[in-house]
C-alpha cells in the first residue's frame, strides 16, 4: 500500500486594510503583522501606507489605508472568517455602514474568482471605485486586473475626485 500526500492549492489573494480610530497608523501595521501570522497563509507583498479622506460619512477622521498580497490555502469563506477574527481581536465593533473603525479588512481579490452569496462578494463590489484601494493595489501588482471591470490602472483613472497621500513605504 502506498501513501499519497495531498497538498491544498495555494491561492493569490489581495486584502485591503483601513483604520481611522485609536492611532490608525499603528492599527494598520498591527493588522499587517496579524495577517503575516495567519495560519495556512504567507504575506507576500505590502503596499505603502496612504492617508485618505472618508467616503460616505464625512464627519469622521481621515483613514490610513494599505493593501497586502497573501498566498493562502484557505477557502474564501475561511479567509473571511479569519479576517473577521482579526478585526474582532483588534477591537472592531460594527455600528453602521461607513462608520469610523479601528481596523477594517476586506478581501479585494481571491485569484480571479467571481463569487456572490449572502456573506461574501468577490471581487469586492466597490473596489473599482475607490482610489484608496486601487492605488496601493497598483503599487504592489502593476498588471492587476479586476474581473468584470478591467485593469486597476484603468479603474484608478476614473477616480479623479478622490485624493490620497502616501505616508510611508512598508517594505
Amino acid at each position: 500500500m502506498t501513501s499519497t500526500s495531498y497538498s491544498k492549492p495555494i491561492h493569490r489573494v489581495f486584502i485591503a486594510l483601513g483604520s481611522n480610530l485609536e492611532n490608525p497608523l499603528s492599527q494598520v501595521r498591527r493588522g499587517m503583522l496579524l495577517l503575516a501570522g495567519l495560519e495556512h497563509s504567507r504575506l507576500v507583498k505590502r503596499s505603502s501606507l496612504y492617508r485618505t479622506a472618508p467616503m460616505g460619512n464625512l464627519n469622521q477622521p481621515d483613514f490610513i489605508n494599505a493593501v497586502v498580497q497573501l498566498e493562502t490555502s484557505l477557502t474564501p469563506h475561511h479567509l473571511l472568517d479569519a479576517l473577521l477574527d482579526i478585526e474582532h481581536t483588534c477591537g472592531r465593533v460594527r455600528t453602521f455602514p461607513n462608520a469610523p473603525r479601528i481596523l477594517d479588512l476586506d478581501i479585494l481579490l481571491f485569484e480571479n474568482l467571481q463569487y456572490h452569496d449572502e456573506k461574501l462578494i468577490l471581487p469586492h463590489p466597490r473596489m473599482h471605485q475607490r482610489a484608496f484601494v486601487l492605488q496601493p493595489l497598483l503599487e504592489i501588482e502593476a498588471d492587476c486586473v479586476i474581473p468584470g471591470h478591467g485593469s486597476v490602472a484603468e479603474c484608478l483613472a476614473t477616480c479623479t475626485e478622490q485624493s490620497l497621500s502616501i505616508l510611508h513605504h512598508e517594505s
